[in-house]
């Protein structure tokens, strides 16, 4: 419900995506970057929760991560992206995380799960309009880069 009161809000539309695909962005590549750079801790750690072949999954977790996150941050390809990201948080949660958690209350509460959220927002939703996706798009329909005003 769009009320006269939430109105001179409309003008701000713009940055619950661009905040969400900054903040997971930024913490995936950051993720990913670390990852890569000490392969063998992430290898030994995925064995350890029993995930198949961790020689392999550990470089492509690290990658996804960091491109993923990177597209995502920018808003290029983020909606595969966070799907792809979806994935491994959903591994994650199943591997490391459910095991270690005392029901579906602390399952909520726990960064993991707000990620997976994230990105299935990101996913359905697309990265908003400040992205390089929606700016590309306007200058091939030779569109202004500024919202249109709110009708009424």
């Amino acid at each position: 419900m769009d009320t006269t009161a939430f109105r001179p809000l409309r003008p701000l539309g713009f940055l619950p995506p661009l905040a969400a695909r900054v903040a997971v962005g930024v913490v995936f590549i950051a993720s990913g970057w670390g990852k890569l750079h000490d392969l063998g801790t992430v290898v030994d750690f995925f064995r350890k929760l029993g995930i198949p072949t961790p020689e392999l999954q550990a470089p492509f977790v690290a990658t996804v991560e960091l491109v993923g996150g990177g597209l995502v941050l920018v808003g290029f390809g983020a909606r595969l992206a966070s799907i792809f990201l979806m994935a491994t948080m959903a591994v994650a949660i199943a591997t490391a995380i459910w095991p270690e958690t005392n029901g579906i209350v602390d399952l909520l509460g726990r960064i993991e799960v707000l990620y997976l959220v994230l990105f299935g927002w990101i996913a359905v939703a697309g990265p908003g309009a400040i992205s390089v996706e929606t700016i590309l798009a306007r200058r091939r329909l030779g569109r202004s880069l500024t919202p249109a005003p709110a009708a009424g």
